[in-house]
């Protein structure tokens, strides 16, 4: 029976640290090849990890809660089959913290070679304990074993040989072995940190999750406040404030917006429409049997709208390239959807958006924004958009000044429709009305291309019809 670890695998996109949610296996449980066996959050979607083996779960690294770089071992499986030459068996006990070798990738090992023995973390070794949400089951220690050869001993100093002999002639009693020292908790990248630092760890006090140790935390104690934020601390009892991690999507989402408006000169158009016709229009398409399970709505028409405008501006559908001093307009178009979910902003990518009929546009936007909203979207549907639309309308906006999806060209606001007073065939009437608001990088998209771009979206919203006359 071999026993096998799993360390957390590269997820792609950049990807190198993630939050393990929740265990779906416990110690001692059955699993087969690709039984899903936990969930972890990246910076971009909740992911599924399946197991690599069939075997049985012999050991968990990690509580839910805990940020886990990759390469970092998650779990252990006992696996049918002869233990893998040249790598030794992994021992009966935990034993104290060795040095921790640096994760050069997945699954690396230190440079002398030899594997060192890791120590079981709170409550997740094993006998019918359940911690953090997690059923384990705790071991009793193994009987130390006689050792074929013991190195050699430093010599005792001369004052206590008289002691050391008197005890020799003594009985000796069986003594339990010391418990190993708690080991401070936190993640390699932290640990790197601290050594850079000269911090160590046992003396500072975690503000994370369980006593996690974070990168504040360690800064804070060398004195390094001054060159980031402070570290989050516990608020005392009756403070009336509350301190929530940056990090997963919020903070990718921080940093991307960031990227985005100070790495682009970024200017916004914006456009009032009477949309009677295509709310008329919409109404008549949901009652029509061949749009009964898509129910193309107010969004999917846009994105139509703007899909098909994209043929006469395409530039609006390229992207800078710093590197090699290029514009790349691309023949494709990736169409990005915002959605609002409970993780933060997320926007999936429609791929190919330009080849899909108003139906599947339609049923496309409604299954990527349930998947989003229940944080199912795997990473590589994150990411590649080349023109992104945001419905600031679904929560009463009338408009907004979008930032740009880092890498893109131009975005779409669509807002809030409403019924209010509008000319209308030489008079008065109540109508419906909606603005966009499309922002661009003024690099690539000059203020005519942007205005012609927005003005063909708002004449087909305004007249479904005059899409028979854009060429």
């Amino acid at each position: 029976m071999a026993v096998k670890e799993f360390a957390l695998p590269d997820l792609g996109e950049g990807l190198t640290e993630s939050e393990l949610v929740a265990w779906k296996v416990a110690v001692g449980d059955t699993v087969q090849l690709n039984q899903i066996i936990a969930e972890v959050e990246t910076a971009k979607a909740l992911v599924e990890l399946p197991a690599p083996y069939d075997g049985r779960v012999s050991r968990l690294f990690v509580e839910p809660g805990v940020t886990v770089a990759v390469g970092e071992p998650l779990v252990a499986f006992e696996v049918e089959g002869a233990e893998p030459a040249g790598e030794a068996p992994a021992p009966a006990q935990p034993v104290a913290d060795a040095p921790e070798p640096t994760l050069v990738g997945y699954g690396a090992r230190p440079e002398s070679g030899a594997r060192p023995a890791r120590r079981a973390r709170p409550g997740l070794a094993g006998g019918d304990a359940t911690g953090g949400g997690v059923s384990v089951a705790t071991a009793a220690p193994a009987a130390p074993a006689a050792p074929a050869a013991a190195p050699a001993a430093a010599p005792a100093a001369p004052a206590a040989a008289p002691a050391a002999a008197a005890a020799a002639s003594a009985p000796v009693a069986p003594v339990a072995p010391a418990a190993p020292a708690e080991r401070p908790r936190a993640t390699p990248p932290v640990r790197k940190l601290a050594r850079e630092l000269g911090v160590d760890l046992t003396s500072v006090v975690g503000t994370g999750e369980r006593g996690l140790i974070t990168r504040g935390d360690v800064q804070s104690f060398a004195g390094a406040v001054a060159a980031e934020p402070a570290p989050s601390v516990p608020q005392a009892a009756g403070a009336r404030e509350t301190r929530i991690p940056i990090r997963g999507v919020r903070k990718a989402t921080a940093d991307a917006m960031v990227r985005s408006a100070f790495g682009a000169p970024q200017a916004t158009v914006f456009l009032t429409v009477d949309v009677s016709a295509t709310m008329e229009l919409a109404a008549r398409l949901k009652a029509r049997p061949e749009f009964a399970d898509a129910k193309p709505g107010l969004l999917a028409i846009v994105a139509k709208a703007l899909l098909l405008a994209i043929r006469r501006t395409p530039e609006v559908n390229s992207r800078w390239d710093d590197a090699a001093q290029e514009i790349v307009q691309t023949e494709y178009v990736h169409l990005g959807i915002a959605a609002a979910t409970p993780r933060g902003l997320l926007v999936p990518v429609i791929r190919d958006a330009d080849g899909r009929s108003l139906g599947e546009l339609a049923s496309a936007i409604r299954a990527l924004a349930e998947t989003a909203r229940a944080g199912r979207t795997p990473p590589a549907d994150l990411s590649g958009g080349t023109i992104t639309i945001t419905n600031v309308g679904v929560f009463g906006v009338d408009a907004g000044t979008p930032i740009l999806t880092p890498g893109e060209a131009a975005i779409l606001a669509v807002g809030a429709v409403r019924r209010q007073p509008w000319e209308h065939d030489g008079g008065i009437a109540l109508r419906d009305v909606l603005t966009l608001a499309l922002s661009f990088d003024h690099r690539i998209v000059d203020g005519e291309q942007a205005s012609r771009f927005l003005a063909d979206i708002g004449g087909i919203l305004r007249d479904p019809a005059s899409v028979l006359a854009l060429v």
